[in-house]
């Protein structure tokens, strides 16, 4: 067995990258766009209202850590914590990794980085520790974990944080590795909670966990050398039917970059990634052929296993059941020709129309599985019957846009910041995203933090 958390401890500690790779950093600052993005959008989400209600006492002007980019401040962690949950609020945020990279590693260096006063470059290379980490781990389990009920971004975001974070405060290697395993013990998160509240909730636990498990460790706290890799340690918990793998080295942690292969999927749509494919599909024919959701009488989907594990609500009849929905995803793309934040409200859900076109929608799986993104079959494929007997067929669909392999032009993931914070009258946009185009030169985190107006 090999000693992985010590492996994970001493990579997080002495990375082999002083700088971020050139051809890895627009990867990272389109991390920082997007979430920062998503969480001005979902900063008014109930769930993050419930948040700054409940932690209202310990929020005031002098905190560690500025709070939804406003004017309150808290302690890191609870900064973190509220702005995590809102980043994943509508679930409009970056996939990689089978989970949410972004909405736990932004939130939680953004917070420590005001604590240390830490520079743009600095915040970019403990997001790379982070990222790896989160590999290095999934990439252990052969299992789906949405299957198994699992949110990887509850689960593994919680060590990356807190691998991050140790990276960012440059701590030694044994405090780096008590926070490991600390984190360990933190983690968790449940599919089932899909589709509420509480989904969202789980981002900002990770960040917050990931910098709770870093201070107790700074404090002396400790944790077992073997966390991650015993018998009865993290990978076994999460894996009941042990297909881990505990033996492989992880000497090539920081050498061999996981984040060249699968980089970040940017969203084009508040929906679940295991949606986008077949929102691409449909809506490319609804607007080439010009078919409106009356013509049709029926839609045939293909999808992965995994996929339709995590899809559970078939019927929605809120903004947030929808998310998690491919019967709405469809619906919403041939009525509305669109699948949009105006679109992910109650009132929108439950029109009849929509409620009638979702019934129209028929899903099979597949046992194909993408290599680069486990949870997704490695194609979708969608067939639209109309009721004057013709049929359109999507052909099969490898990746979505945005993806990392179709990724954004830079004009498109400004545009979608743009759209995110255009409520946001309190939020210097401009001037923002300015900064975080030239986030390596960014000589204090305080500085990017400082613009709200």
């Amino acid at each position: 067995m090999t000693d992985l958390t010590s492996a994970l401890a001493r990579f997080a500690s002495a990375p082999p990258f002083t700088t971020v790779p050139n051809d890895l950093a627009p990867i990272i600052r389109n991390g920082f766009i997007d979430t920062i993005a998503t969480l001005i959008a979902g900063r008014d989400e109930p769930v993050v209202r419930i948040l700054r209600q409940r932690l209202a006492h310990r929020m005031g002007s002098s905190g560690e850590a500025a709070v939804l980019f406003g004017s309150k401040r808290a302690s890191s962690a609870d900064a973190a914590l509220i702005n995590g949950t809102a980043a994943h609020a509508l679930d409009y945020d970056d996939v990689a990794l089978n989970g949410h990279p972004s909405t736990v590693l932004v939130p939680a260096l953004l917070a420590e980085g005001e604590v240390v006063g830490a520079a743009g470059s600095a915040l970019m290379r403990a997001y790379l520790v982070g990222y790896e980490v989160w590999a290095e781990l999934i990439g252990r389990d052969a299992d789906p974990h949405h299957v198994k009920g699992w949110h990887p971004t509850a689960v593994f975001g919680t060590v990356a944080a807190a691998a991050a974070v140790a990276a960012l405060r440059q701590v030694s290697v044994d405090v780096t590795r008590h926070a490991i395993a600390l984190s360990a013990s933190m983690a968790g998160g449940l599919a089932a909670n899909f589709g509420s509240m509480t989904k969202p909730l789980h981002a900002g636990r990770a960040a917050s966990a990931g910098i709770e498990a870093v201070r107790l460790a700074m404090l002396g706290m400790t944790a077992a050398p073997d966390a991650i890799e015993h018998h009865a340690g993290f990978l076994a918990a999460i894996s009941p039917k042990g297909q881990i793998d505990r033996q492989r080295p992880a000497d090539r942690m920081g050498i061999d970059l996981y984040m060249r292969e699968a980089g970040l999927n940017i969203k084009r749509y508040p929906m679940c990634y295991a949606t986008h494919r077949v929102i691409d599909g449909v809506l490319d024919i609804s607007r080439r052929e010009k078919v409106d959701g009356s013509q049709v009488e029926s839609v045939r989907a293909r999808i992965g296993k995994t996929q339709a594990a995590m899809l559970r609500n078939h019927a929605p009849q809120t903004g947030l059941e929808a998310k998690f929905s491919l019967e709405f995803a469809v619906a919403s793309s041939l009525i509305a020709h669109e699948v949009g934040r105006a679109q992910l409200t109650d009132e929108y859900v439950r029109r009849s129309d929509i409620q009638s076109a979702m019934k129209k929608v028929v899903t099979s799986t597949d046992d194909s599985v993408c290599p680069i993104e486990p949870f997704l079959a490695m194609t979708d494929r969608v067939t639209i019957k109309l009721k004057d007997g013709r049929e359109i067929d999507t052909g099969e669909i490898r990746f979505a846009r945005g993806s990392a392999k179709l990724p954004l032009a830079a004009d498109e993931l400004q545009r979608k910041f743009k759209d995110c914070v255009s409520d946001a009258r309190d939020f210097a946009a401009d001037r923002v995203y300015d900064r975080l185009l030239a986030l390596e030169s960014l000589t204090n985190v305080s500085d990017l933090i400082a613009l709200h107006r």
